[in-house]
């Protein structure tokens, strides 16, 4: 205790001295609190059904999220219990100018689902207070900034930050879907910021692992460039490395040395390198808006392909070459009352399913598997489902999508949007051979893994109104439905969720529906 007196004397003394420095000194912000109910969509925790892959497919690598062979799909799509929860999302931050040109930026964030931190036991009357959940509070953004370098318009930012590019179509923050909490990043970032053009670059530290292992650490770079010399249009190019140096192994024959390994081709992983190259392309022209976007991916995915292992070892030689990924959009708003637009989309993520074997592959247990690896949709913030791609971050990927919509504004303060979307998987799963009996799908032989057909790619069709109520500049309100067609290929099962590495199959082809309210505060 006395400790903890002594440090909390020294912060004090330590923050009176730099106020003394500074030149202004700003706080804000914000609160955002979200209701939502699934119906008929996810299985019960505690219940969750065990789906084709693993179970009926003996010998063949199924490379699900975790890299096992039996996948547990969260998805019911009928017969289920609703899920229903509370996300409340609080950030404050404190931005201090020392000088014109340097300045600090703190701020603090907690993500919570209502009933998980009540401190209290009504039936006992204990008082949890004193043990207080972990984490409920954390360093969202810290970091120091400097302006104007050498007499240059560089800025440079040190330390743990958002960054968010372009549409943040593979590079944003978050937060603006289902999911509340957001994302931030622990690196160095330089911006060279000019009327014309702006070019940022940055270093980024995503896993430390050290001193565990010498090279054994994730680290994500980028180079963005904008040009802005076009009125009301920015045109981008980027290039973005995710290295991933963790050790992979799949045998430890300790009697075997390493060159022998080597030679026998085992535990022969590489060190993961994911390139992705874009171009982007925005702006609006007279009444039309626009936003088109595609980017090609390249280099080693031995991470993913050491979770394709139906007994010791996976696939050495996966890659992420020929991957592509694609975004467009194009809107118009007419000059009348209410002002509606109206918009129309489409959004591709490659994808590929090698999980099917031949007859020699399943009598040959030795034969190293192919790896299916899917578009890698990076950090995203853009979510195109609440169904299929509502988690902490959008990661479906493996899937083809067709949109359109219309929103209008009744009044100043209010605006109402209707959504449509189409999905279908690019890379199909080939499930058992099987006959069905009403819901049911029985396999014909099991133990056949190869004597299988491949699932419908048809995913389902959603809709989704929102409407938005603007209480104040400040203050505003949202509530919303959502329903979802549930597709063939959702019923029977495909590999579209965790960048094509998620089982989505449900054990029924029953519609699902979601409902939300949102408020959130800004100051």
């Amino acid at each position: 205790m006395k400790e903890r007196i002594l440090l909390l004397a020294l912060a004090m003394t330590l923050v009176s001295s730099a106020f003394a420095e500074l030149q202004d000194v700003v706080a804000g912000g914000s609160i955002k609190i979200r209701g939502g109910r699934y119906m008929d969509t996810y299985t019960s925790p505690t219940n969750r059904q065990i789906r084709w892959p693993g179970f009926f497919l003996p010998t063949r690598a199924i490379g699900d999220v975790n890299g096992g062979q039996t996948v547990l799909s969260p998805y019911s799509w009928g017969g289920s219990n609703d899920t229903a929860v509370v996300q409340q999302y609080t950030k404050l931050n404190v931005r201090g100018d020392f000088t014109n040109d340097v300045s600090a930026f703190i701020e603090l964030d907690s993500y919570a689902r209502w009933g998980r931190d009540f401190r209290s036991n009504y039936i006992t009357g204990f008082d949890f207070r004193n043990t207080p959940s972990p984490n409920d509070v954390d360093l969202y953004q810290g970091y120091i900034e400097a302006r104007n370098m050498f007499g240059y318009p560089v800025r440079a930012r040190i330390g743990r930050q958002e960054l968010a590019f372009g549409g943040q179509w593979l590079v944003g923050a978050g937060g603006g879907g289902t999911y509340l909490s957001k994302r931030s990043f622990d690196g160095i970032r330089l911006t060279y910021d000019t009327d014309k053009f702006t070019v940022d670059a940055w270093w980024s530290k995503l896993a430390e692992n050290s001193p565990l292992e010498q090279d054994g650490d994730i680290d994500f770079y980028g180079i963005y460039g904008t040009y802005k010399g076009i009125e009301n249009i920015t045109l981008d190019a980027y290039w973005l490395l995710v290295r991933d140096a963790r050790r992979l192994n799949d045998t430890n024959f300790a009697w075997f040395p390493e060159y022998i390994e080597d030679v026998l081709n085992i535990d022969d992983y590489d060190v993961t390198n994911l390139n992705t190259v874009g171009l982007r392309g925005a702006g609006t022209y007279g009444a039309f808006d626009f936003n088109a976007e595609a980017a090609y991916q390249f280099g080693n995915a031995d991470q993913i392909g050491s979770r394709f292992k139906p007994f010791t070892y996976g696939d050495d030689s996966a890659s992420f070459d020929g991957l592509w990924g694609g975004n467009v959009e194009l809107g118009y708003t007419f000059d009348m009352n209410y002002t509606p637009r109206i918009y129309i989309g489409g959004t591709y993520f490659d994808g590929e399913d090698n999980r099917s074997i031949s007859f020699w592959n399943w009598i040959n247990p030795f034969d190293r598997p192919q790896a299916s690896v899917g578009f890698n949709r990076l950090f995203s913030a853009n979510q195109y489902s609440v169904f299929l791609d509502a988690r902490a971050s959008a990661n479906m990927s493996n899937v083809g999508i067709i949109r359109g919509g219309v929103k209008v504004t009744p009044t100043e303060a209010t605006e109402v949007s209707l959504n449509l979307s189409y999905f279908e998987s690019v890379g199909n799963f080939s499930a058992p051979r099987h006959f069905s009996i009403g819901k049911f799908r029985v396999p014909i032989a099991p133990a056949l893994s190869f004597w299988d057909q491949k699932n419908s790619s048809d995913l389902g069709i959603e809709l989704d109104l929102v409407g938005v109520y603007k209480y104040s500049q400040d203050l505003d309100f949202k509530a919303g439905y959502s329903h979802l067609f549930v597709g063939d290929g959702l019923a029977q099962g495909n590999y579209n969720a965790f960048n094509g590495l998620g089982f989505n199959g449900g054990r029924d082809n029953k519609d699902a529906d979601y409902l939300f309210f949102e408020t959130a505060i800004t100051f």
